[in-house]
């Protein structure tokens, strides 16, 4: 009983798979198989290659290849090599959409710096800072509004083209709507005041 599992397994063991090149294209064998150990030896790559410099240098170019091919991407909204943040027909959309428009939130820096800016010249003044201060909440205040507002109607849009609403596209809309025009990433591809539908 036992000696039968032993031959069976000894012949499972010894059993060499036929190499597909080895065979001619009408099914016969057009040589011998290959042992296995030369097979193995085959496939075998070393783990650390040997010529170091080489390796950095591929590697370098691979990098820099893929720098490359992100930042024309990133020019000309090309999705196969966009960051996986900014792939997606809806997020293109949604970047369109927010592109198209004029928001108050992307101007926010330049009227925090005016306000840091009266503030620090008039220190002094008690009533300018209490100005300055409703200013920058009044304007805190409509940028939250905007968004809402601007997201809402993205949701809107978005459910009605393509029939539900992936996660994270509204967040991405704001955080785009509160960046300068020139400085977003993927670069604008259309006009303010054009439609995208």
């Amino acid at each position: 009983m036992f000696g039968r599992k032993k031959d069976e397994s000894q012949s499972q063991v010894n059993v060499e798979p036929v190499d597909q090149a080895s065979e001619s294209t009408d099914g016969r064998k057009a040589g011998p198989t290959p042992k296995r150990s030369a097979q193995q030896a085959n496939r075998q790559r070393p783990l650390v290659p040997t010529d170091r410099k080489a390796a950095e240098e591929a590697e370098r170019q691979q990098r820099i290849e893929s720098q490359n091919r992100l930042r024309i991407a990133n020019e000309t909204g090309d999705e196969r090599y966009l960051m996986a943040r900014d792939k997606g027909p809806q997020k293109r959309y949604a970047r369109n959409f927010i592109d198209s428009r004029w928001m108050v939130g992307e101007f926010m820096m330049f009227f925090i710096l005016a306000f840091l800016v009266v503030s620090l010249t008039f220190s002094g003044n008690l009533a300018v800072q209490m100005y300055v201060q409703v200013a920058l909440w009044v304007l805190i205040a409509v940028i939250i509004i905007e968004a809402i507002v601007t997201t809402s109607i993205l949701k809107r849009r978005l459910v009605s083209k393509f029939g539900s609403l992936d996660r994270g596209v509204r967040m991405y809309a704001t955080m785009r709507g509160m960046q300068f025009r020139k400085l977003r990433l993927p670069k604008p591809q259309v006009k303010r005041g054009a439609s995208i539908d």
